[in-house]
């Protein structure tokens, strides 16, 4: 005579009791997904963000620190406009001749261009030519570089220690003023979500 055990199985309330217990569980572990999910989002504007504001901040370092001493024939006439202009009454806040434009696949150009900057509601616009002495086919080539911007404020340095406002100086007018360069330019840009950034750059005599 052969006892075979008896089976036992699961009752309806024990299956449903696992079941509660896993839904639970799932909901726990669904919303620390989604909370890493969240934060990683989160983490990864910042990280833009940040990288934009870095991003315009060496534009106008580097533009400024290679400052190249070289007017450029306006558009229409033989007139010129100064190596370095900034008036926010003209139709940008800053344009100016730098050095630094690379040329890797060595082009026929120096390595010299004009850039200029505008803010354009909260947005700072960079734009660029790809020749200085342009004429009215010379359309400059517009690069939005930082959003969520307040204002966008330089002060320039002259010899005998005083800030000014606007360049060339009044003091300089005419031909004395085109080739002109401050001792230092002072920019402020005020961002809605950072406050001010200050930056002090040395110009080279």
């Amino acid at each position: 005579m052969v006892l075979r055990g008896v089976q036992k199985a699961f009752t309806l309330i024990e299956v449903l009791v696992a079941l509660a217990i896993f839904g639970i569980l799932s909901a726990f572990a669904y919303g620390a997904l989604s909370q890493t999910i969240l934060s990683a989002e989160i983490l990864g504007e910042r990280m833009d963000r940040l990288q934009a504001i870095q991003k315009s901040v060496r534009y106008l370092s580097q533009d400024f620190l290679q400052l190249a001493p070289r007017p450029v024939r306006q558009e229409l006439g033989d007139s010129l406009d100064p190596a370095l202009q900034s008036d926010f009454r003209s139709e940008f806040a800053l344009e100016l001749t730098h050095g630094g434009w690379s040329n890797p696949v060595a082009l026929p150009r120096g390595t010299l261009q004009r850039t200029a900057y505008r803010l354009e509601g909260d947005e700072l616009i960079r734009y660029y030519w790809t020749v200085l002495d342009r004429t009215l086919g010379n359309e400059a080539i517009a690069v939005t570089i930082l959003d969520g911007v307040e204002s966008l404020l330089f002060r320039y340095l002259l010899d005998n220690g005083d800030w000014i406002e606007q360049w060339p100086p009044p003091t300089l007018p005419g031909p004395l003023g085109l080739r002109q360069r401050p001792r230092a330019v002072e920019f402020v840009l005020t961002l809605q979500d950072e406050g001010e950034i200050r930056r002090i750059i040395e110009i080279a005599p």
